[in-house]
């Protein structure tokens, strides 16, 4: 029972996600973050209330988490083609041509 349920888990956080939607992932985080910390600056400078700017930082933050952390589907929109294992060579002889000073050298 335990077994399952773990793994229903583990399967509901094991997303992928790819290179942009790694960069993407960085930059919601750090523009969510910014933009709570000012609006939680600015309410308790003005309010004079470090409590609800503590409180309205940390939720910002849990905000953020829960913005950042679940692998949602938009931050795999550009999957990664691995290459197979064992293929074909990534250059065969045939593209190993150089060219310098616009003389062609073979390989």
């Amino acid at each position: 029972m335990a077994d399952q349920l773990l793994e229903q888990v583990r399967d509901a956080v094991d997303g992928q996600i790819d290179f942009e939607g790694q960069k993407l992932a960085e930059i919601l985080a750090t523009a969510v973050l910014v933009i709570v910390g000012g609006i939680s600056f600015l309410v308790g400078f003005f309010l004079q209330d470090i409590a609800l700017a503590l409180k309205i930082g940390l939720g910002g933050t849990a905000l953020t988490f829960l913005l950042i952390v679940p692998p949602w589907p938009f931050f795999n929109r550009h999957p990664v083609k691995w290459l197979s294992v064992g293929g074909e060579p990534a250059i065969t002889s045939a593209q190993q041509n150089i060219i310098i000073d616009e003389k062609m050298f073979a390989k």
